[in-house]
């Protein structure tokens, strides 16, 4: 698995979502400049979203998104899995997006017996990972970093 521009950005602008939960809705503008992602790609990453039922949009001046659901369950493996799609490295250990392998033999397979091991463990971690866990990590850095200088160095 390898998280594109579009992935990172995605989980990006659920942060931000995550972190805004109490408020009614965040306007895009808000998503973009608090995370420098181009409003038109948010756009887009939005609306995908929102079509997973991940995000939900209130349309006009007061508009913008918010979550769907509580933050605690949406786990960074829906987000990845909806954005780029299968979690595993190699398609012959997907369990969700199985690929015959091209090898001669998948039960004596060597290197996809590594490959399983590496997939079960990405899962492992992002099924269990929320966007709250993810909002709590962030505020978690930041108290750790109150000094501005720190960011200097």
């Amino acid at each position: 698995m390898k998280l594109s521009l579009r992935g990172e950005y995605a989980l990006r602008a659920l942060l931000v979502l995550g972190l805004k939960y109490d408020d009614s809705v965040v306007r895009i503008q808000v998503i973009s400049e608090m995370q420098n992602i181009p409003k038109r790609f948010l756009e887009q990453i939005l609306n995908d979203l929102k079509s997973a039922g991940i995000v939900e949009s209130r349309r006009g001046v007061a508009g913008g998104y918010r979550l769907s659901k509580p933050p605690e369950q949406i786990s960074l493996a829906a987000v990845i899995r909806h954005i780029e799609g299968p979690l595993a490295p190699v398609p012959c250990v997907s369990e969700k997006f199985y690929s015959r392998c091209s090898c001669p033999s998948e039960a004596l397979c060597g290197i996809r017996s590594v490959m399983k091991d590496v997939r079960e463990a990405i899962v492992k971690i992002l099924e269990n990972v929320s966007i709250a866990e993810l909002c709590a990590r962030v505020k978690h850095l930041e108290s750790r970093h109150t000094n501005p200088l720190d960011f200097i160095i």
